[in-house]
């Protein structure tokens, strides 16, 4: 989140905006490139376009490997960011981490970079001085920590802010029961930014709950969408991280493609909105036009359209009031597009891991925080090439199928504690079942 002291024109804005769409900025190849992490360049430019403002405060919260930050202070002296993260991340990737505050942190003169980046480190994830370093004004505190990892600091940010955005699926998932409690405890707002559940969000904010009857959630298919089932046993890390409309990192793009990430959306709307899963349907759209369909008690269906590009939820999450004078015009949809949009049903022999819905309870239960823990080992093994793409899925249907973790489906996490241990637990057991 980027702040400016003065006032950030809507032309300053605009050009940076434009020239990140060009992926023109200060940040060089190596910056953009080289830097490990999980956004795109076009991003890493408008966020040193926008902090090239003299006297611009930017905050991160969730630093990840850096790749963000270091585009916000790069060449940009003036610029003071602080990052908040615990920084526990594992011995897969510590080169590439390594490599970043080599060239990040590395790049600055001792005297200037600690003048300009604030990193608050804490061996136990603990964020509870956030309000020192970024006192909270009544805005809006977006959320995007990766993994579980994400948990704990959205539990305590919760009680900092009065609204919250959250874009992190695993805190959702396997920790919604604790958030909703200090959510409804803090009297804090909260806002989903994955497309699909902003969709049904804005759909639906003006409801009572009790009179949606159905959503409709839409997936693309992915990239093997029109493949024959035969096929499949041919996929390769490579074919699968080649979404055919969305630009995104490399476990996300494997969850697209096995469906896995519908399944994670279905039991977020379930959570967040208080609706048990009958009431939940996927239907393919391969446009991607499409990203919810509400329909009410009252006979009417609602359907959000809009571009394929992640400014747009994000943006109107920023600015979610009617009276906002924001306004997002490049991003608008030829509505010529919305023409043979094409809804079908999913075919469940292509995307086996739909299955999963059916093992799931209606309420919160620690079942949940083993899907998340077993799909994230088993997709990096997959990219790996340890095992294959129809192995991913048969593993971690196998493993849900397992009498130690069935019966997980009955027990509700009473605490963080418990979600964490059980999530290091399973990372254990799928490395010693599949490697």
């Amino acid at each position: 989140m980027a702040e400016y002291s003065g006032k950030m024109s809507e032309t300053f804005c605009r050009t940076a905006l434009n020239m990140a769409d060009k992926e023109k900025g200060k940040p060089t190849d190596v910056e953009r490139n080289r830097i490990h992490g999980l956004s795109t360049i076009r991003t890493r430019c408008l966020i040193s376009n926008l902090c090239a403002k003299t006297n611009t405060n930017y905050l991160e919260i969730g630093v990840y490997k850096g790749s963000t930050i270091i585009a916000a202070m790069f060449d940009n002296l003036s610029t003071k960011v602080v990052g908040v993260d615990h920084f526990k991340y594992d011995e897969r990737e510590a080169a590439n981490y390594q490599f970043t505050i080599d060239m990040g942190f590395g790049s600055y003169p001792e005297e200037v970079r600690f003048q300009i980046v604030e990193i608050l480190l804490n061996d136990e994830g603990n964020v509870d001085t956030l309000d020192v370093v970024y006192p909270v004004d009544g805005g809006i505190d977006p959320n995007s920590i990766v993994g579980l990892d994400g948990l704990e600091p959205t539990l305590k940010i919760i009680k900092k802010t009065k609204k919250i955005a959250i874009a992190n699926k695993e805190s959702i998932i396997c920790g919604w029961n604790l958030i909703n409690k200090e959510l409804k405890k803090n009297k804090t707002k909260f806002i989903p930014v994955d497309s699909e559940h902003f969709s049904i969000w804005s759909l639906v904010k003006n409801y009572n709950y009790k009179f949606i009857d159905k959503i409709y959630i839409t997936a693309s298919g992915g990239p093997f969408l029109k493949w024959p089932n035969k096929k499949l046993k041919k996929v390769t890390p490579e074919k699968a991280l080649k979404h055919p409309n969305w630009s995104m990192g490399k476990k996300i793009s494997i969850d697209s493609a096995t469906m896995m990430n519908k399944v994670f959306e279905v039991i977020e709307t379930q959570r967040i909105f208080n609706l048990e899963k009958s009431k939940i349907k996927i239907l393919i759209h391969d446009k991607s036009y499409i990203h919810a369909i509400v329909q009410f008690k009252n006979g009417l269906k609602k359907i959000l359209v809009h571009d394929t590009n992640m400014e747009i939820p994000i943006f109107n999450t920023l600015y979610d009031s009617i009276n906002e004078t924001k306004f997002l015009k490049s991003r608008n949809l030829d509505i010529g597009k919305l023409n043979n949009l094409d809804l079908k049903s999913l075919d469940k022999k292509k995307f086996p891991l739909i299955k999963i819905l059916d093992k799931m309870s209606n309420k919160s239960s620690l079942l949940e925080t083993v899907l998340i823990s077993a799909n994230d080992e088993l997709v990096n093994l997959f990219l790996k090439k340890k095992i294959s793409y129809i192995g991913l899925q048969k593993n971690l249907l196998r493993i849900l199928n397992l009498p130690e973790f069935k019966a997980f489906r009955k027990k509700i996490p009473k605490n963080i504690n418990e979600i964490n241990k059980l999530n290091n637990y399973v990372r254990l057991k799928i490395k010693e079942l599949c490697i």
